[in-house]
């Protein structure tokens, strides 16, 4: 199976501990293809928007499109950032702007330290 970066999937994250996100959820890949030789991929998952969102560094703002595949206003939450194996990974569901990605790398080096700021090279 072909996981690319950018790339939005139906997950299924169980099981889970604690405050962490569970069950069958769409994921945004964020890992670089080029990294890594093990069958995981590093993803943050997608939940709905919310208006107290706008206040949350973490929380990374996703219109719907024919592109993305969503069906509602979501967010990445970049605090929730963790790496799956690929057998985890069941339905792609679409493919974000490289503007979003962007957004949120940025939003997951803030959950790092608020003062970090990531560059395009």
């Amino acid at each position: 199976m072909n996981i690319l970066q950018g790339e939005i999937w139906e997950v299924d994250l169980n099981p889970t501990i604690g405050d962490e996100m569970s069950k069958k959820r769409v994921c945004l890949v964020v890992n670089s293809d080029s990294v890594g030789i093990l069958k995981l991929r590093t993803i943050v998952p997608i939940t709905g928007w919310q208006d107290k969102f706008r206040q949350v560094i973490w929380m990374t703002k996703i219109e719907p499109n024919k592109e993305n595949g969503l069906i509602k206003t979501s967010s990445a939450d970049a605090f929730q950032v963790r790496s799956l194996s690929t057998n985890r990974f069941y339905k792609k569901i679409g493919v974000v702007t490289d503007v979003t990605l962007f957004e949120v790398h940025q939003a997951i080096a803030k959950t790092l330290n608020p003062i970090y700021i990531i560059t395009k090279g």
